[in-house]
This record gives C-alpha cells, structure tokens and sequence, in this order.
C-alpha cells in the first residue's frame, strides 16, 4: 500500500531572465524568458513554446481560481505559483513570433525539432536538475504530442491540456468537411496580433506564408499531414492527458486518442467541462497537475500512479457535476445500444419540430425521409455571401431530426458515439452534420458551457460522404476511423452506408427528458466559432432510409446505474 504524500509546498522566492536566446540546430536563435526559483537547488523545468508571445499580458476573468498577476501569459503556467513550488516555468516564442526570427509554421515537423532543442538547451542548465516537463493549453498541449514523438532524453514527463493531435481530422477537417470558422479567425487574428501590433519590429514578414492556403488546399489526407499529427507507436513519455467534454470540434478527440493509442506505460486521462481555460487554473486542475510532475520531475513517491487512471467529470445537465473514477476508456461496463430512426409525427408542443422518432426496437418496415441537401442559404439558393458561409445562427432549422419518447429513468451516456446512416443524394456530395441535444420536460435545451463560454449541445460529429472510407485496421465498432485519401463520389439516388464519428461525450439524461439527434446540411445549433464551409450543392435533396437492411441507428456507450 503506497503512501500518498502531500504535493510541493510554497517555500521560495523567484528570478526572472526575460528573452534568453536559445540556439536551436539550424543556428536560430529563438527568445525566451525563465522564471526560476532563487534558491541555489536544481530544479526541474516545465516548458512551453508557442505562437502567442511570452511578452504579453494575460488578464484573466474574475472568476478564475488564480488571480491577475504581472507574470500572467495565455493558456501557460503561472510562474507566481509554480516557482515558489520548486519548478520553472519556461516560455519560447516560437519561431516566427513575438522576438523569434523566422517563418510562422505552427505545429511543423520545424516547431517539434525547434521544441526539442529548447528542451536540451535547458535541461543542460546550471540550475536545471536536467528533468523537463511540458505543460500548457491548446497550442501548448498539440506541439507536446509532436515533439513527444521525437523522444528528447530530458523531456520525463507531459501535459497536454485540451491539445488536438491529428491536425487533419481533429483541427481542420472535421470528417472531412474544412473547418472554416475557426482555422481562418485563428490565423488571421493572431497574424494581425503581429503585424499591428509591437511584435512586427522584431519580425514584419513572419506571417508571409501561404500557411492557410496549404490547409485548404490539402483537403485529402495523402501525406501533407503526416507530419502534423501525433505518431502514437513513438509516444513513449508517461503523460497526463486532459480533455474537455465541451471541446468537440477542437481538442477533446486528440485527448482521448492519446490515451488509447500511445505506446506510453504511464499514462493518465482526465476529462472536464466548462471554458478552455477555467479547469487548467482551478485548484482541483493545478493539483493533478502537481503531483504529477512532482512524482516524475522530482521522484517523489506520492501515490499518484496507483490510483485510477481515468479521472471524469460526469455531467448531469447545466452546471451539476460530479468527478468520477474509472480504470479505463471506454468503459468496460458500457452498454453498447442501438437507437433506430423512425420517421414519424410527432407533436412538438413547445420545441422544436422533428421528423422522426428514436427507438431501442428496429423498424419492422423500410421507410425514408427527405430534406433539402443545400446548407448554403434559407432560400434553397446558394450565395457567394461569406454571411452564408459562417454564419449558421441566422439560417432557420434545416435537415431533419428524431427525438427518444420521454425517458422513463436517468440514462448515463458517457464514450464514444457512432451514428450509421444509410443515405443517397440527387447530387454527387452530401455533407451530414450530427448535433445530439438534451431537451427537458418544458422542451428546451439544456445548454452546457463551452469553451468560449458559449452555449453548447451534448455532442457533434460531422462527415462528408465521398469521405465515406473506412481504415479497417483502426477502425473499432465504437469510433469509426475513414481515411480520407480519396473521394467516392455519391450516384444519383444510389444508397450508400456512412459511419458518422461522433465526438465522445458524457451525459446523465434526466428522468423525463428527450435525447435528440440532428441531421442537417450545415452547421446546427452551438457550432460558433467551430463552423465550417459548407460545400455549394445548391440543387437537389438528401434522404435517410431506415428499417429492414438499411436500419440507420445511433450507438449510445450507455453506462448501467449501479
């Protein structure tokens, strides 16, 4: 029985070294400032390095669990905290921004081995005990994954909180559909950061690249990724890997993969919900965080890798919440179950229409149901309009959408989700957005917090059909995995089999509430920023069939109650 032991306490004071040059192998030199503890003991690192420059200020929400402070720097570890507890912090811009020289290419082949320099440089450090460790949000967190594949000797141990890991299907192609909304904002934003701003001193042409254009012009997974996602069978550092239920259409599938699929024997998951940035700073966040490098950079027996190591925040609607341990992912005890579409009427008193019902039982009978296929205007006529593009808020309900009869008890759903339709098209594409919504007794939603503090649904999957293709060797029954490397254009009212991804999820259904499901050509309700462009079928229509050999069905991980 091992003994657990309380986490580092306060008990130093610190330095600050701002823009440090790191030399990497090609002869950059990137800037980086280190806030160490003033103490004459070695201590370990926790480093990051990104594109949103180690000079500027961060001032957080109110409400946030640590509080503003002059060393404050977005989704990064607050040195004010960690340092007084024997760590430091390190942060590099990253080649191209803030006072780094050179070209902007984020989550590069260039990046990883520019973060593996920066690791070595510093482990080799006087006051460095030559163990490092990476930490850090979102862009901090996906550059871990590629950098772990290259195996540094003194990186001992990572974080990736709420970090993508394949930047096709997790960041910019959503089931193959190009997530418009988000990768333009982001580039486009932080290039005027930049450029407008004090940084374009240092570096005025660091944006210059056709970065988004490559993105949109490798719209098939044939090779320009391969270097821009995680290689699992080389990811061997122990790893606490953070999620975040809200982040489907970002981070939380890189999260769970990661923990699935590394070659790494230590490796923990934890999966929350809210804003992205809200957990990372909480207290409960910050001593997972702790008392994992404190057992891996220090070597301090604490008891934390014998305990379980799936840690998650089960949700049970709006902002009732209760963390539960688990020894694995997906669950063992999970209830695979089936939940057939059946068109039917149904009154909609109160909410929303729907075209169908969602049923445990398989139609006896074939049936369909047919919607228009264009997501490009309320008219039915496409528009060259960004407004049409990225602005699905101001387009009224499109596609089609079943809903469970009132559950009879709570219902724990809680993993992957797969939703299998059988469908055909009268044009040669069909874009199939999947949106699954918590609706109360009253018949309204019951929103979750996002991580732009947005509202948000349960869950959403997307799918292009001519991306249809299936990896059967990582392909599982619960999580579809397509390819993505060629397109097998739809035959005009031709039916064809379409396994949806589905982000995985976690819900307690109320006693009294409806489980309901979204077909739709474009993005449906809470997609904002993670929209997408919606292809230009402007003609035609779509139809779902359902029952007898073409039984399309929703795969729910339905947890038994104990």
């Amino acid at each position: 029985m091992s003994t657990v032991k309380q986490p580092s306490r306060p008990r130093y004071d610190f330095v600050v070294e701002k823009d440090v040059e790191i030399p990497v192998r090609d002869g950059a030199r990137l800037k980086a400032d280190i806030f160490r503890p003033k103490s004459g003991a070695r201590v370990p690192g926790i480093m990051n390095i990104g594109g949103y420059r180690k000079d500027k200020l961060w001032v957080p929400p109110a409400d946030l669990e640590e509080k503003p402070n002059e060393y404050m720097n977005w989704e990064a570890v607050n040195p004010l905290w960690w340092c007084p507890r024997g760590y430091a912090a390190i942060r590099v811009d990253t080649r191209g921004t803030g006072k780094s020289p050179g070209q902007f290419d984020p989550w590069s082949r260039q990046e990883a081995l520019d973060f593996y320099d920066c690791i070595e440089w510093v482990a080799k450090q006087k006051w460095c005990n030559g163990r490092i460790g990476t930490s850090g949000i979102s862009y901090f967190a996906m550059n871990q994954w590629l950098v772990a594949g290259l195996n540094p000797p003194s990186l001992k141990a990572i974080i990736p909180w709420e970090g993508a890991a394949d930047m096709y299907r997790d960041l910019a192609y959503h089931g193959g559909i190009f997530c418009l909304g988000f990768i333009g904002n982001w580039y486009n934003n932080h290039m005027a950061h930049h450029l407008f701003g004090k940084p374009q001193e240092h570096n005025p042409d660091a944006f210059s690249s056709n970065w988004l254009w490559q993105y949109m012009r490798h719209s098939l997974d044939t090779g320009w990724f391969d270097q821009r996602r995680a290689d699992w069978s080389r990811i061997e550092v122990p790893m606490l890997t953070a999620g975040n239920w809200s982040g489907m259409g970002l981070h939380l599938r890189g999260n769970t993969e990661g923990f699935v699929r590394a070659a790494s024997k230590h490796k923990k998951l934890r999966i929350h919900a809210g804003t992205h940035y809200h957990p990372f700073y909480s207290e409960d966040g910050r001593r997972d965080q702790l008392r994992f490098f404190d057992y891996w950079l220090k070597g301090e027996k604490n008891g934390v890798m014998d305990e379980a190591p799936v840690k998650l925040l089960i949700r049970k609607g709006g902002h009732d919440n209760v963390w539960r341990n688990e020894r694995e992912w997906p669950l063992k005890r999970t209830r695979w179950t089936r939940f057939y579409l059946q068109p039917a009427r149904v009154s909609a008193k109160n909410r929303e229409a729907v075209e169908g019902t969602l049923a445990t039982t398989a139609p006896k009978g074939k049936s369909a149901v047919t919607y228009s296929a264009t997501g490009m205007s309320k008219a039915g006529i496409a528009s060259a309009s960004w407004t049409s593009t990225v602005l699905p808020g101001s387009l009224p309900r499109l596609g089609v959408s079943f809903e469970t009869p009132l559950l009879k008890e709570d219902m724990e759903v809680t993993g992957p989700v797969v939703l299998t339709l059988w469908v055909s098209s009268t044009t040669e594409d069909m874009d199939l957005f999947a949106t699954i919504r918590n609706i109360d007794r009253d018949g309204r939603d019951v929103w979750e917090i996002g991580q732009q503090q947005q509202n948000v649904p349960v869950a959403k999957g997307w799918l292009r059909a001519s991306h249809r293709g299936i990896d059967r060797e990582l392909a599982r029954p619960h999580r579809p995995y397509h390819t993505h490397d060629r397109r097998q254009w739809l035959k005009p009212n031709e039916p064809v089999r379409v396994d949806v991804e589905i982000w995985p999820t976690c819900m307690v259904f109320r006693k009294g509430h409806r489980i309901r499901l979204d077909i739709q050509p474009r993005d449906g309700v809470g997609s904002v920023p993670y929209t997408h462009y919606s292809a230009d079928y402007n003609t035609g229509n779509n139809t779902i069939m359902t029952g007898g050999s073409m039984a399309s069905h929703l795969l729910l991980p339905v947890i038994p109650r104990k």
